[in-house]
């Protein structure tokens, strides 16, 4: 079973229309929505997981998953796996930061681009949420407009505290092969780490938005690419 993990920052909108790709394939998926809720004592993470641990709880526990991670939700595989007790077939990362321990997401930014995340960093100091992307300004990553409007109504802006919570990391993590899938220039380094790795990476010119874009190509990179690492 593929189970397909959005970002924090946005909605399940983002792999929907892979989603639907897949099983028209025969495949058997999920798509769960990261919840949380801004005042509990629980970190972020642990909710995030948690979430994703109740969308497969009808799942046998026999049932190996495959985990597919976009983005912010990259850094969340290593507790996401940890959280169900199913076995774990294979991870894929795609235009994602890779898990670090106790590394925050404002950690991993540092490392991937240090000039940004510094001013990044001092604009959540000042209050400031993100993202605060516009209608506008998703035109081109999400040409079609009914679905950046979708997009725009599912972001989940976040505060300094979500970006510096240290996210944990299970020792002997990974568990599983791992698969990195880049779209973006954003996360070369992150692909590069891949590489070093020893991971099996492939790349797509495209936008960071791309499975909402060409959802088929999009498809046939995550499944031929774990045939090729089987």
């Amino acid at each position: 079973m593929f189970v397909l993990i959005h970002s924090p920052l946005v909605g399940p909108l983002t792999w929907g229309r892979v989603a639907n790709e897949m099983r028209q394939r025969g495949l058997s998926v999920l798509v769960p929505s990261l919840e949380d809720v801004p005042d509990s004592n629980e970190p972020f993470w642990k909710q995030h997981a948690e979430s994703v641990s109740r969308a497969i709880a009808h799942i046998s526990r026999e049932t190996s998953l495959t985990l597919v991670a976009h983005s912010g939700a990259g850094p969340l595989l290593s507790v996401i796996r940890q959280s169900i007790a199913n076995p774990a077939n294979a991870y894929v990362f795609v235009d994602a930061g890779i898990p670090r321990d106790g590394a925050s997401r404002l950690d991993l930014m540092k490392w991937e681009d240090p000039e940004w995340a510094e001013g990044f960093q001092q604009e959540l100091a000042r209050g400031e949420r993100f993202p605060a992307w516009s209608f506008d300004d998703l035109q081109v990553v999400i040409p079609d407009a009914s679905l950046r409007r979708q997009m725009v109504t599912e972001l989940r802006p976040r505060g300094l505290d979500f970006f510096t919570e240290p996210i944990p990391v299970f020792v002997g993590w990974p568990d599983a092969r791992c698969i990195y899938i880049q779209f973006s220039s954003a996360y070369e380094k992150p692909a590069a780490q891949a590489r070093q790795l020893g991971w099996q990476v492939h790349e797509l010119e495209a936008g960071h938005f791309h499975m909402l874009v060409d959802p088929v190509v999009v498809t046939v990179t995550i499944i031929e690419a774990l045939s090729k690492s089987s």
